[in-house]
């Protein structure tokens, strides 16, 4: 059981989620090897596209497959389609992934101390 009393930890780095994004992540949090496959995936996005923006948008596409394809197997996910999938954007989230999971960033270099006289 997790240590907040069965309740799923929320994100740590200050994010706005909506319901799809949020479920999800919630899904990811009891799923360990789902939670792997993305953290996985992210690093791969990171990697590959030198741009944050373009790793998300890459990332965020492929978050919808996969909301589409597991929505119907997953109970938590199937409950937000009640009226059919609707596509919505997952783009908050792809953020977030690349936050939490994504490679650190380098430090940028410090600018060489000016030269007392």
């Amino acid at each position: 059981m997790p240590p907040s009393g069965g309740k799923v930890a929320r994100p740590t780095t200050a994010m706005s989620l909506n319901r799809y994004e949020q479920t999800l992540f919630d899904y990811w949090e009891r799923q360990v090897d789902e939670r792997r496959h993305w953290q996985g995936k992210t690093m791969d996005a990171a990697r590959s596209r030198p741009l944050p923006g373009e790793a998300a948008r890459a990332l965020e596409r492929e978050l919808w497959e996969y909301f589409t394809e597991r929505s119907p197997h997953v109970p938590a996910l199937r409950e937000l389609n009640v009226g059919g999938v609707r596509r919505v954007s997952l783009q908050n989230l792809a953020e977030l992934m690349l936050r939490l999971w994504g490679p650190v960033p380098k430090p940028k270099p410090k600018a060489p101390a000016p030269e007392r006289s």
